[in-house]
C-alpha cells in the first residue's frame, strides 16, 4: 500500500531524514519508534503530503504522491489518509458529532450519509451519549476517540497517528491502543503510528526504529 523509497529531508543545514526506505502493507499496525527529534513527525508529514521530500519518493498504491497537483493532493489527504495527533485539535465551538463530520462535509458527501456514519462510529467507540457535547465537556480519552472517529469518517486506507496517546493517562492510552488493534482486526484498517509508548510498539505487527534520521 505505502512505499517510502530512499527519502531525504532537510531544513536549512539540518538534515532530518537520510535515505529512509520501508513499506507498509494493508491491515498492518506499524509502530515508528524513536527519540524526540529523530524525524518521526517529519516523516508522517511527508507521507500525508503536508511537506515535500528533497530526494527520493513516496508511493501510495504504486503512485508517487508528490507528482500530484494541489487539487489531487487535497483529495489524497481527504480520501486516503486519516490523521490523529497527540492533541486532538477538535474545534471547540462544535459538538463531537459535528467535529467528526467535518472531513465528510469537505469531501462533499450527502449530509444524511455522513451523519449516519458519524453516529455509527460514535456508537462503536462508546460515545453515543456524548455526541452533542462540545470538546470542553469531554474527558481527554473521549476527545481523542472523537478525533479517531473524525479520522475514520471518510474510510481512509491509511491512518497516520503522531504520538496519539502522548497526552493521555496510562488507562486511556491502553484503551486507545486496544482500539487501533481492534480496528485493524475487524476492518483491516492500516496504521502507521509514531510513538514513544513501548507497550504499543511491542504489540504492533512491526516496529520501525528511527535514529538520527535513519531507519535502523
Amino acid at each position: 500500500m505505502l512505499e517510502v523509497k530512499n527519502v531525504y529531508k532537510h531544513y536549512g543545514n539540518l538534515e532530518i531524514l537520510k535515505d529512509i526506505h520501508f513499506k507498509v502493507e494493508k491491515g498492518e499496525v506499524v509502530a515508528l519508534v524513536g527519540a524526540s527529534g529523530a524525524g518521526k513527525s517529519t516523516l508522517l508529514h511527508l507521507i500525508a503530503g503536508l511537506d515535500k521530500v528533497d530526494k527520493g519518493e513516496i508511493l501510495f498504491e504504486g503512485k508517487t504522491i508528490h507528482n500530484l497537483s494541489a487539487k489531487e493532493m487535497a483529495a489524497y489527504r481527504n480520501r486516503m489518509i486519516g490523521l490523529v495527533f497527540q492533541f486532538h485539535y477538535l474545534l471547540p465551538e462544535f459538538t463531537a458529532l459535528e467535529n467528526i463530520c467535518i472531513p465528510a462535509m469537505i469531501q462533499g458527501k450527502a449530509k444524511r450519509e455522513y451523519i449516519s456514519k458519524a453516529k455509527e462510529w460514535l456508537a462503536y467507540l462508546g460515545l453515543s451519549e456524548r455526541m452533542h457535547h462540545k470538546p470542553n465537556e469531554l474527558s481527554g480519552g473521549e476527545q481523542q476517540r472523537v478525533a479517531v472517529a473524525r479520522a475514520l469518517i471518510n474510510a481512509p486506507k491509511l491512518i497516520l497517528a503522531d504520538e496519539p496517546s502522548g497526552n493521555l493517562d496510562s488507562a486511556n492510552a491502553k484503551h486507545l491502543h486496544s482500539l487501533f488493534f481492534q480496528l485493524s482486526s475487524e476492518f483491516g484498517q492500516t496504521f502507521l503510528i509514531a510513538t514513544h509508548n513501548l507497550d504499543l510498539s511491542t504489540q504492533s505487527h512491526r516496529v520501525l526504529h528511527i535514529k538520527d534520521g535513519r531507519i535502523v
